[in-house]
Parts: C-alpha cells; structure tokens; sequence
C-alpha cells in the first residue's frame, strides 16, 4: 500500500514540476522594513529590560547609561558617558589649559585651602 502512495505522489510531483514555468530566479532579494531589533516589556513601575542584542550592540553592561532621545517621531536609544579624556579637559577648562605652576605655589595654595576648609568659625 505504501508503495502505491508513493507511486502516486511521485506521479503527481512530476506533473506539477511539469506545469511550473522553467526559468527560475537565480537569487531573490527581501527588503524588510521597519523590523524591530527586539522587543521589552514595560512593568507596572515603568521598568524595562534591555535585550542581549541591544545590549551587545549598544556595548553597554551593569551600572552603563543609556539615553533616550527623539528624532523626528521616533525614540532613539543610545549610550551615554564615552567622552574622551580631551572632551572631559574641555569641560574642565573652558578658557584652555591652566597656567604653569611651581611647586612651591601648589604647596602654598593646597596649606591655605586646609587653613580655610578647617577654620573655626
């Protein structure tokens, strides 16, 4: 019996095959837009949990910042807090670098803060 089945299908097989046209596409492209990297879930305190994939592509881990931000209707997810060690003496000194000082100069200024920081009042 099952031979017979098989004899059947195949019959058939070989007559669809027939039927398909003989010019087949040598590769076929798909553009899917819009597909989501991957999905969270929002609790009821407002909490999510951010994907391994983001997370991975994002380079982030325990204790890492993230921001959110819009653009143009969409929420865009990035991390915060790689500034350069030139980005952060920027911040620090707006005007450009301080002024040479001696020693001795920084010896008299760090006495007068510990005088001021630890006078009686």
């Amino acid at each position: 019996m099952l031979g017979r089945a098989f004899l059947v299908a195949h019959e058939l097989r070989q007559g669809l095959d027939a039927l398909r046209p003989r010019i087949r596409p040598r590769s076929i492209t798909v553009v899917i837009l819009a597909m989501a990297l991957a999905q969270s879930r929002l609790t009821a305190q407002g909490q999510i949990s951010v994907p391994v994939e983001v997370r991975r592509r994002l380079g982030v881990g325990p204790g890492s910042i993230i921001e959110w931000d819009e653009d143009g209707g969409q929420v865009v997810v990035r991390r915060a807090g790689r500034n350069t060690s030139d980005d952060v003496h920027r911040a620090a000194f707006p005007d450009g670098p301080p002024a040479p000082r001696t020693l001795a100069q920084l010896r008299e200024g760090l006495r007068r803060h510990v005088r001021e920081r630890h006078a009686r009042r």
